[in-house]
């Protein structure tokens, strides 16, 4: 497995090694111990979830507060999206700032997301098959979300065409929450 940082230091691209043959390919697409030395602290998912969406979904911009915050490895099974993570740690040098990168089948990239940021995706194929692990299970209360169009993200589709669930379209802008994280704060207690 390859692991690089990302312009946000604590988002992290993870590419897995393909081997393929005539037969197919495998892959190991994830691995605690690598990851765990990369990034320097311990890493427990405890959940697994997947989501199939067609052309223009966008999911997002979604959160959990402490307790509950999660980190998230995101990656896609079927098809392409544009996978973003949004700097919410009030404090932070890159504070309100975004990385975003195209997850696909094909390239087998995948995201690393820690605890502090805000996360969506919008599937730029006919459809796709987006996975991803989490170290905190789904907690509604905890549950929060920004403004998918407050960052100035180029999101590779116009708006027009863009399909949000009813929540993602009144979200906040970051401007109007303050439930946001402190940078330095140790989310992983």
């Amino acid at each position: 497995m390859k692991f690089s940082r990302t312009e946000i230091e604590d988002i992290v691209v993870v590419e897995p090694v393909v081997h393929g043959d005539s037969r197919g390919y495998f892959s190991e697409t994830f691995r605690t111990d690598k990851l765990e030395e990369f990034l320097g602290y311990k890493i427990d998912f405890v959940q697994d979830n997947e989501s199939k969406s067609s052309f223009g979904v966008l999911r997002g911009l979604h959160y959990q507060l402490p307790p509950k915050a999660q980190t998230k490895l995101v990656r896609v099974i079927e098809g392409r999206v544009l996978d973003v993570a949004v700097d919410i740690r009030v404090g932070s040098p890159t504070f309100g700032k975004h990385v975003a990168v195209e997850l696909s089948s094909e390239n087998r990239k995948q995201l690393l997301i820690p605890r502090g940021f805000a996360h969506g995706f919008v599937v730029l194929s006919k459809s796709a098959i987006f996975s991803y692990k989490v170290d905190n299970y789904y907690s509604p209360e905890n549950d929060r979300g920004l403004l998918f169009s407050d960052f100035g993200i180029d999101w590779k589709m116009v708006e027009e065409k863009m399909l949000l669930s009813s929540k993602d379209k009144i979200q906040p802008k970051l401007s109007e929450t303050d439930e946001l994280f402190k940078f330095g704060e140790n989310l992983y207690v």
